[in-house]
């Protein structure tokens, strides 16, 4: 799934989730590579509710960061699914 990210560097975000719950990719277009990798690679393998209580409401410039944005992407696929 790719979401357009909302007051952050970066622009979207792409990742895919398993049938269990568990993500399994994420990539984020644009924003600080190294903070944009990592956040990637401690969220994989994690389940998306254990993901979105980490990261939502961390702020970076202004009320959101890319982790929140990735909380928010993850909320979104919560609700479509």
């Amino acid at each position: 799934m790719t979401y357009k990210t909302h007051g952050t560097c970066s622009t979207s975000i792409d990742f895919d989730v398993d049938g269990n719950g568990i993500i399994t990719f994420v990539k984020f277009t644009n924003g600080c590579r190294g903070n944009t990798q990592g956040v990637s690679a401690l969220v994989r393998g994690m389940h998306i509710d254990e993901a979105i209580s980490r990261l939502k409401g961390i702020q970076c410039r202004g009320t959101t960061s890319c982790p929140d944005q990735l909380a928010q992407a993850l909320l979104q696929y919560k609700a479509q699914h």
